[in-house]
């Protein structure tokens, strides 16, 4: 059984001989994703999520919620940009030899650009995500036995990552924005579809062993990553 149908909700269900309880995932296209041991029956997935039901009703309104009031970031001083889990705030120049700088644990950028502050700030993005991503491919490639044609940055829409036609990866340049090991679990979770194009069991276990961590990763993108909506 791969997946589990509750009344009106699906999950799809995933085990893994790491796991000591359930846990249910609501990701940021609002599909649900149920984690539990290998021998835990039906009938007990089945009670766990009727008794967690209400949570995850709540857990999709709250994302629909914030899909509809991701505001976006004026680009003012002061204003707060992620980048690698951190918040930077922007300090508005008067020049600048740069349309975006990190300096000193600030954003900066000339005010004279500020009116085109979001294009010029995901133009910096995507130039810092095409290196790091290349990176932590390049450290994973061999332990995961996968040989990428290479690493492409773009607007994915809801899509954090995908493997490509010809064995390309590409990644949302809204990876950049996440906390370091979190970037990095998504860079794993596509490399492994170059081996298991689905998420079957074999797929999640090629995860697991190169990144045994991942559940918690994964669960925090799942709960988190809706909040760089606004950027």
């Amino acid at each position: 059984m791969s997946a589990l149908v509750v009344n009106d909700l699906r999950f799809e269900l995933r085990r893994s001989s790491a796991r000591r309880s359930m846990e249910i995932i609501v990701d940021r296209t609002g599909e649900l994703v149920l984690s539990a041991p290998p021998a835990v029956d039906e009938t007990k997935l089945r009670d766990f999520v009727r008794r967690k039901r209400m949570w995850v009703y709540r857990q999709l309104a709250r994302q629909a919620a914030l899909g509809q009031q991701a505001h976006r970031k004026t680009f003012v001083d002061g204003e707060g940009f992620p980048y690698l889990g951190r918040s930077y705030r922007l300090r508005l120049v008067a020049e600048s030899d740069a349309a975006v700088k990190l300096v000193g644990g600030r954003f900066v950028m000339p005010q004279a650009l500020a009116k085109d502050g979001r294009e010029h700030l995901v133009r910096w993005y995507c130039g810092r995500a095409r290196p790091w991503l290349e990176d932590k491919v390049s450290e994973y490639a061999a332990r995961m036995e996968v040989v990428p044609a290479g690493v492409r940055v773009q607007d994915l829409g809801y899509r954090w990552g995908s493997c490509g036609k010809g064995d390309w990866l590409y990644f949302h340049w809204k990876t950049i924005l996440l906390p370091a090991r979190v970037a990095e679990y998504v860079v794993v979770h596509e490399m492994a579809h170059l081996h298991e194009p689905h998420h079957t069991p074999e797929y999640w276990r090629r995860v697991e062993r190169a990144m045994p961590d991942f559940e918690r990763h994964r669960s925090w993108l799942a709960n988190h990553g809706i909040e760089v909506e606004g950027v």
